[in-house]
C-alpha cells in the first residue's frame, strides 16, 4: 500500500468511465468532467479491456505524482479487475481510487471484470446513493474490494466544483483509516502486555 507521506502532495487524477453513462456520477458533486488524464474505455470484448488495461498502466506509470483513480459505474469493475490483475509496481503508483455508483452498472456486464476476491492494493472508497434494496449488494462489493462504503443522498452540486474536493475526501477518509488502524494496534497491544 502507498505510504502515507505520499499523500501530501497533490495526487494525480485519473477518472475512468463507461461511454454508455452519459453523466459520470462525480458530476453530481460538481467536480471537473475530467481528470489530468480520462480513460473512457469499451469493455465489449477481450481485446477491448486489454487495450484499457494498457492505456491506464501507461497513464499511471507515465504520471509525475502520486495517482488518485476516479471512476464510475461499469469502469468500477475494470479498475478493480486491473488493480488486482496489474504488475505491484503500477498499482503502487496509485494512492488510491473513488469509486462511484458501482451500483448502477448492468449485472450482464460485471462478470467481464471477473477477478479474484481480494482487496485492492491501494485504499479505496465505494461511493453510491442510499438506497435500501441496494444495501447488502454495495456492502458485498465494497468488501470484495477491500474498500470503505459510503452512502450519499443523490443531490446535485454546482458547477465548479475541483479535484481539490476529491483529494481532500480521499485523505480524510484514508486518515480515518490509519487512524482506526492505530488504536486497534495500541488496543491490541494494550491487551497482549496486560496477560
Amino acid at each position: 500500500m502507498t505510504s502515507l507521506a505520499m499523500w501530501r502532495e497533490d495526487l494525480s487524477v485519473i477518472t475512468l468511465s463507461d461511454p454508455q453513462d452519459p453523466l459520470p456520477a462525480w458530476r453530481k458533486l460538481g467536480w471537473p468532467a475530467e481528470g489530468a488524464r480520462h480513460l473512457s474505455g469499451g469493455f465489449a470484448t477481450r481485446s477491448d479491456r486489454a487495450r484499457w488495461a494498457a492505456k491506464l498502466d501507461r497513464a499511471v506509470t507515465e504520471s509525475d505524482r502520486s495517482v488518485l483513480l476516479i471512476a464510475s459505474g461499469l469502469s468500477c469493475f475494470a479498475v478493480g479487475w486491473w488493480a488486482k490483475l496489474s504488475p505491484a509496481n503500477y498499482a503502487a503508483r496509485v494512492a488510491g481510487a473513488l469509486l462511484f455508483a458501482p451500483g448502477e452498472a448492468r449485472e450482464d456486464l460485471r462478470g467481464r471484470f471477473a477477478a479474484p476476491r481480494i482487496a485492492m492494493p491501494f485504499s479505496s472508497l465505494v461511493i453510491d446513493d442510499a438506497i435500501d434494496e441496494k444495501d447488502a449488494e454495495l456492502q458485498r462489493i465494497a468488501s470484495d474490494w477491500g474498500s470503505g462504503l459510503v452512502r450519499t443522498r443523490e443531490r446535485s452540486a454546482p458547477a465548479g466544483g475541483s479535484w481539490r474536493q476529491a483529494q481532500r475526501l480521499f485523505r480524510r477518509f484514508t486518515t480515518a483509516v490509519v487512524e482506526h488502524d492505530v488504536q486497534r494496534a495500541r488496543a491490541l497491544r494494550g491487551f497482549g502486555a496486560g496477560e
